[in-house]
């Protein structure tokens, strides 16, 4: 009888701490989604081509504005509403600032257009992928060493 006690108390034990492991892993990847995102892929640019125009895209909470996100692709500020639960996104609102940066439009215009088709997000480490199912923005953690 002791036996079966002593097997019944460990298999909770074991059942509890899987469990509890289980709910921090989902509460940590929403976590990790809050941050600023530097644009590393996508579509025919290059890596360089972003690095230079210092495109990133911040998920960082704003207390003030629920679900509202900032974003620069090299000229003006942008700004839109994002949706991000269990894998899927749903991107609304886009607008940007309105001034003409010579030679550096041609992201921000086709990032702007393309944000509101991505309807699905996946972080792996310290990269975060958005996807409409056809094309792909890439993006690293900025704090990300």
């Amino acid at each position: 009888m002791k036996i079966f006690r002593i097997i019944t108390l460990s298999s909770l034990i074991m059942m509890l701490i899987v469990s509890c492991k289980s709910t921090n892993k989902i509460s940590g990847t929403m976590e990790n989604i809050n941050r600023k995102w530097m644009l590393v892929e996508y579509q025919d640019f290059t890596k360089a081509e972003l690095t230079k125009l210092e495109a990133y895209m911040d998920l960082t909470k704003n207390p003030d504005s629920e679900n509202r996100y900032t974003a620069k692709m090299g000229c003006n500020g942008m700004f839109f509403t994002a949706e991000l639960s269990k894998g899927k996104a749903k991107f609304s609102g886009v607008g940007s600032t309105m001034m003409y940066c010579d030679g550096r439009m041609k992201l921000e215009d086709s990032f702007g257009k393309q944000l509101p088709n991505m309807n699905q997000y996946k972080i792996e480490g310290h990269f975060l992928t958005l996807s409409d199912g056809k094309s792909i923005m890439k993006f690293v953690a900025a704090d990300w060493d």
